[in-house]
């Protein structure tokens, strides 16, 4: 994620569309569901079973609530019907996991919205709610090591999260439609599932969208590939798979209306580029410098990881961030170059290899912000050099505030997103590039991207990495740029 401006606040979201008309029906396999959960009933029974109850939460110290134990996601299947109109959503979402214990109940992230039922492989589960942890009881417990499919049937108006700074994520409502934004939280507001980065999974999003007053549809977008398309008359449902793992917080929905555009990059890899017609003057170029980002990237950060890659330019100035979704970055406005540059950076540091703990932000944030100091170097404009030293002493535009906590250690949850995560993130990778060479940094970065493609990793490996390549004992750097509070005296 990039704020345009790293002390503004994300922005508020707009006041919600005058004119509504009710909501059309909705699409086939909710009605289906409907019927079958009419049996479930939504109060706990509480009867007895073997196996225990996954946790709610996964322990991590920034964000507690977030994730759950007791299982791992393969693969989300959601199958959506939104209308523009009046803002809401009926959904059925089935979470395939495999129980990594035995698990006579079992949790799920889920804020608002109307739950009307569940099942767990085909039978009625009881359900139950507390703030937004939505607790499943199967009929019969399920062994360790099984997998198992959970549906969940939902509809309403899904929410918005703002913080006390304005800063907006969740489903947030555009002049001609909506955006599902999930960093870090938001992602739980439109699907239930394990909302944590620690637990990825692959996807299937459908989306069935009204057309308007014209008889035009609205278009949707979402990551992945197009994989179907289909006119059902008052409706245009779109099916779009992600096949590669991903963490919730980078799954997406864009419903607007925007002009596509398909093209590929030198080596092949498709882009789909959806761009807000109002955007459209300001984001002349995007067309030619996505491809030419993500082949610059490829050669510096190893192989792109991903089947496509593309990116949404909407028409939402308010908003206030970029956000790095996975293989289409979100922008809420036209992009300079250096944000394009940025959110790019984040399919391989943030989506690909993707932190274990949300105190490990820097990881993507650091790199990605590095990234773009490389671009401009690359380029003959500033050298990192150049651009840690402004950092260092104050002049950068970008430099307030890095000081205020140590990038990897950040103190709450509201400071995931802040500057020392960017800033003194990227200057850290600054120092160990002076102290072990450019042969041996760039043979780093490159290992780090394969070592851990599509999965988890954390600080300490990132650490034990940097050492084993280059021989030499990092304590002392990583020490004093990552973890020591205030300005180091010497650069």
């Amino acid at each position: 994620m990039t704020r345009l401006s790293v002390d503004a606040a994300k922005g508020r979201v707009r006041a919600p569309l005058g004119s509504r008309v009710a909501a059309r029906s909705r699409a086939p396999r909710h009605a289906a569901l409907a019927a079958l959960l009419i049996l479930a009933g939504t109060a706990c029974g509480g009867h007895a079973s073997a196996g225990t109850a996954g946790s709610a939460g996964v322990g991590d110290r920034l964000f507690p609530a977030l994730g759950n134990g007791g299982y791992d996601v393969t693969h989300y299947d959601l199958d959506l019907d939104y209308v523009p109109e009046t803002n809401r959503l009926a959904g059925s979402a089935v979470v395939t996991a495999r129980a990594t214990q035995g698990l006579s109940r079992f949790d799920l992230d889920f804020a608002g919205m109307t739950v009307r039922g569940a099942t767990v492989d085909g039978a009625p589960a009881e359900v139950a709610r507390d703030g937004a942890e939505l607790t499943l009881t199967p009929d019969k417990p399920i062994a360790k090591g099984r997998t198992f499919r959970a549906e969940v049937a939902y509809d309403g108006v899904p929410r918005t999260i703002e913080d006390d700074e304005g800063a907006v994520e969740g489903w947030v409502e555009t002049d001609d439609g909506a955006t599902a934004l999930g960093e870090p939280t938001g992602s739980m507001t439109w699907f239930p599932g394990n909302h944590h980065p620690s637990d990825k999974a692959t996807y299937d999003i459908t989306v069935a969208v009204p057309k308007d007053a014209d008889g035009d549809p609205y278009d949707v977008v979402s990551n992945g590939e197009l994989v179907a398309e289909e006119d059902r008359g008052d409706r245009v449902v779109r099916h779009w798979r992600t096949e590669e793992p991903m963490a919730s917080y980078l799954a997406t929905v864009a419903v607007g209306t925007f002009d596509i555009t398909r093209t590929r990059t030198s080596d092949g890899l498709p882009v789909y580029l959806a761009v807000d017609p109002e955007e459209a003057e300001g984001a002349d170029g995007i067309e030619e410098l996505v491809p030419e980002v993500v082949d610059w990237a490829s050669e510096r950060f190893g192989p792109y990881p991903f089947s496509s890659t593309g990116a949404v330019v909407d028409h939402l100035p308010g908003l206030g961030y970029a956000l790095e979704t996975q293989t289409k970055p979100y922008f809420d406005s036209a992009p300079d170059e250096t944000l394009v540059v940025h959110e790019l950076a984040h399919q391989w540091f943030g989506n690909s290899v993707t932190p274990r703990a949300w105190k490990d932000m820097w990881l993507n944030e650091g790199f990605a912000t590095y990234a773009e100091w490389l671009w401009q170097e690359d380029r003959g404009g500033r050298t990192a050099a150049q651009t840690f030293a402004s950092f260092y002493d104050g002049t950068h535009p970008e430099s307030e505030g890095i000081w205020d906590f140590p990038p990897a250690e950040p103190p709450g949850a509201g400071e995931v997103s802040a500057p020392p995560v960017y800033g003194r993130g990227a200057m850290t990778l600054h120092k160990v590039r002076e102290a072990v060479g450019d042969e041996a940094f760039f043979s780093i970065l490159r290992t780090w991207t394969e070592r851990h493609r599509h999965a988890n990793a954390d600080t300490a490996q990132f650490i034990a990495l940097c050492e084993r390549t280059s021989g030499k004992d990092l304590t002392a750097l990583f020490t004093t740029w990552l973890r020591k509070e205030g300005r180091p005296e010497h650069i």
